[in-house]
């Protein structure tokens, strides 16, 4: 018999409910298993693409190399930003106490995470009150990693920033993080760290910081533009008060404190950091990087990232004067010139229709041709025929755009000029102005532009009839010169009115640039002996063409060969090299390179001769046709100088010299087709004289240059009977009749000028022509 239930392969049926509960719990299980999974794997992709080890302390060290003038001055940097790191040490004390009683009180409790204001931050969140819960250790990876971990508000960039802040604690030390976050911190302006910023909004160092401005900038790291205090003060100074508040609730201020400073204004000194550092210095700091660069790949150093210092030998304070006295004197020119151009005839009487007419208006009339050409040259013209519009209707397309051609015409008409300041003694570099605004001219008019020197060549030639042994005293006839160029050719040089007839000695040629004494005792000393002493004086780059018209100044030199070239002189005869590094240090100080270890300078004029020439050259400050240095800039002491003006007022040049000091400008246009009109205006010893007047004068008001040092004394001979001297040069290699010279020559001659309309009446420097006028 069987019993029911006993045979093992009959069970009970289960209910269908238990299997579909069954079959969902596995199904849970496997998909929390999924999950779980790929969270594990998430986190260790995260984990593996967070920045490493190295990378955070590469970044938590990274500082862009600057570059100092010597006084000290931030004047550039290789980096986008405007950063200034600085030593914990070095940031005021109670910047750093309201920085953690703010934004992380427990800083020195945690190890990167703080879970307790992680937990509040949620709970506060939740309730609707929007709460951050990050460390500082959190914050700072932000700042130095903002692409890796970015800005968003996800979870990713919090679990990135936990690993990185983790990672932080793990390799560093608190002082090192809180260093770190010190110079990192973001704040407007593309300024970064406390230091800059301290700079930046209250013009002080962070070490200056009183409680009340270190809360200030604390407060701003809550939100930078919202709690601007220049656009938003009243938002700023109430958050401001609560930062002041959390330092009195932590114990950093008390209470008394605490009422007296939150009563207190904000006191901003405000200044853009593109402003406070020496904008127009950019051609400077230009030249050193391209100095440094190479060097720092030598090294294999990485000058974005190492926080080298380069010192340099410009000082500030003159390279501001510098700045002021270009940007003001070319601005004034600029108006002249204007005026001049902007109808046939200027009297004083039209001055005001000549106002109304605008600027160069005459000048675009009279020149159709060139105002074609300025289209033709534009870069719109040049995407209009790229993109298969023809000649004439990409032409026409321009010269309906009035916008487009004044555009166009203000960039041709627009005055340039560069000035250099520098140490005879030491061959440094102390101003150095390239252009009157950056912003609109990058060219470099100090190193780059090479221009015709005009009349401030003059002083080689007579430099070098002086070493022949030709006396000072020596007397020419200022009459007609002709001088044959072969070919049946003639070089004629005249200056600006008939030729007195007169004897004149080699001082007072020099002193009133006699055009017709130059070339006489251009073809007395040959034109290789010129070359030779311009080369021994510093103009060692340029060409220098063996022509007799090369007396006059036409082969073309910078200003900053020119400049060195005078400091030969000034020094009596040493040679040095313009010097722009003095030395490179690391972040800690400790000296890379030096540059300026005392070398013993070239002797490559004779003093004797050097000495002579100087006094020669006092004659054109003292009543010559630098006169206008001392009577109307006042400026005081012992010098000497050379103005210099090129055909057709094209280029105007002025050099003066102390045995502490060379300052050299040039002034004219960028494009020699234009030039300033009158002959008055057009000549050195009126428009480039100005800038270095005006830097001199300034100079000595502000007993930031010194003068006192003197030329010697030297014996001057008296005028000598008419003699004539040995004629060309014995030791020279071309004959000056040979006619592989005389295109050159020819080519070089100084043509016929045209007259201008003077603004002012006409002094006796007018009198000279325009061809190479003083």
């Amino acid at each position: 018999m069987t019993v029911s239930g006993s045979d093992p392969d009959e069970r009970p049926l289960r209910p269908a409910r238990y299997r579909k509960h069954r079959r969902t719990l596995w199904m849970a299980l496997a998909a929390g298993g999924l999950l779980l999974t790929g969270f594990v794997t998430y986190l260790t992709v995260l984990i593996f693409t967070t920045p490493g080890v190295e990378a955070l302390r590469a970044a938590s060290t990274a500082r862009p190399s600057v570059i100092l003038s010597m006084d000290g001055e931030v004047i550039g940097r290789f980096s986008s930003e405007y950063q200034a790191p600085v030593a914990l040490a070095d940031i005021a004390p109670v910047a750093i106490k309201a920085l953690i009683a703010t934004e992380d009180h427990r800083f020195y409790e945690h190890h990167g995470l703080d879970l307790r204001r992680i937990v509040g931050s949620a709970w506060q969140t939740l309730q609707g009150e929007l709460q951050g819960g990050s460390t500082l250790t959190q914050q700072l990876a932000r700042n130095l990693f903002p692409q890796e971990i970015g800005s968003r508000r996800t979870l990713n960039r919090k679990l990135r920033e936990a690993i990185t802040a983790v990672r932080l604690e793990r390799h560093s030390n608190k002082q090192e993080i809180l260093e770190a976050y010190l110079n990192t911190a973001p704040f407007l302006y593309n300024v970064r760290g406390f230091e800059m910023a301290a700079q930046t909004y209250f013009g002080i160092p962070s070490a200056r910081l009183d409680p009340a401005q270190a809360a200030t900038l604390v407060g701003m790291l809550k939100g930078t533009f919202r709690y601007n205090p220049v656009r938003y003060p009243e938002r700023a100074l109430e958050r401001r008060n609560v930062v002041l508040a959390q330092m009195n609730k932590r114990g950093v201020i008390d209470n008394s404190e605490f009422d007296r400073l939150k009563a207190r204004p904000l006191g901003l000194d405000f200044k853009r950091p593109e402003d406070s550092e020496l904008g127009q210095a950019r051609h400077f700091v230009e030249q050193i990087r391209e100095q440094i660069v190479d060097w720092a790949d030598v090294q294999d150093l990485d000058l974005d990232r190492d926080g080298l210092v380069i010192h340099t030998t410009l000082d500030s304070r003159l390279q501001r004067l510098a700045q002021q006295a270009v940007s003001e004197q070319v601005a004034d020119l600029q108006r002249l010139a204007g005026r001049e151009w902007s109808q046939q005839r200027l009297t004083p009487a039209n001055l005001q229709q000549a106002e109304a007419k605008g600027a160069f208006s005459y000048f675009w009339r009279t020149n159709p041709e060139f105002a074609e050409q300025v289209l033709r040259d534009s870069a719109e013209f040049g995407a209009a025929r790229k993109a298969g519009v023809a000649d004439q209707q990409a032409m026409a397309r321009l010269q309906a755009d009035p916008a487009l051609v004044q555009r166009l015409r203000d960039d041709k008409t627009r005055l340039s000029a560069g000035f250099v300041a520098i140490d005879p003694v030491s061959g440094a570099v102390r101003a150095w102005v390239g252009s009157p605004d950056f912003g609109k001219d990058q060219f470099d008019h100090v190193s780059r532009a090479r221009r015709q020197p005009g009349s401030t060549f003059k002083p080689f030639v007579y430099g070098a009839a002086i070493a022949k042994g030709i006396s000072t005293a020596h007397q020419y006839v200022d009459t007609a010169v002709e001088i044959p160029l072969g070919d049946g050719k003639v070089w004629r040089p005249t200056d600006m009115g008939v030729a007195s007839g007169a004897p004149m000695s080699l001082r007072e040629g020099l002193e009133q640039s006699k055009n017709t004494i130059t070339a006489q005792v251009m073809r007395d000393v040959g034109a290789w002996s010129v070359v030779r002493f311009a080369r021994a004086a510093g103009v060692r780059a340029a060409p220098l063409d063996p022509v007799p018209s090369l007396a006059l100044g036409t082969s073309p030199v910078s200003l900053l060969e020119m400049a060195t070239a005078y400091s030969t002189l000034a020094s009596l005869g040493q040679y040095r090299a313009p010097q722009m590094l003095t030395h490179i240090t690391d972040r800690d100080g400790q000296v890379l390179a030096r540059f300026d270890d005392e070398k013993a300078p070239e002797y490559s004029i004779d003093r004797d001769v050097a000495e002579k020439l100087v006094d020669v050259m006092r004659g054109v400050v003292s009543h010559g046709t630098g006169a206008a240095l001392r009577r109307e800039f006042g400026v005081r002491g012992d010098l000497a100088g050379k103005t210099g003006t090129t055909q057709n007022n094209t280029d105007g040049w002025f050099i003066a010299i102390n045995p502490g000091l060379v300052a050299g400008a040039w002034v004219g246009f960028n494009d020699q087709r234009v030039a300033i009109r009158s002959n008055y205006w057009g000549q050195g010893g009126h428009n480039a004289l100005r800038i270095v007047g005006d830097f001199m004068r300034q100079g000595q008001r502000g007993k930031l240059i010194d003068l006192s040092n003197s030329f010697p004394v030297v014996f001057r001979p008296q005028p000598e009977p008419m003699a004539q001297p040995d004629r060309p040069d014995p030791q020279d290699p071309r004959d000056p009749s040979d006619p592989d010279q005389s295109d050159e020559q020819a080519r070089n001659a100084n043509p016929e000028s045209g007259s201008g309309l003077p603004m002012l009446p006409m002094s006796s420097t007018d009198r000279w022509r325009s061809d190479s006028r003083p």
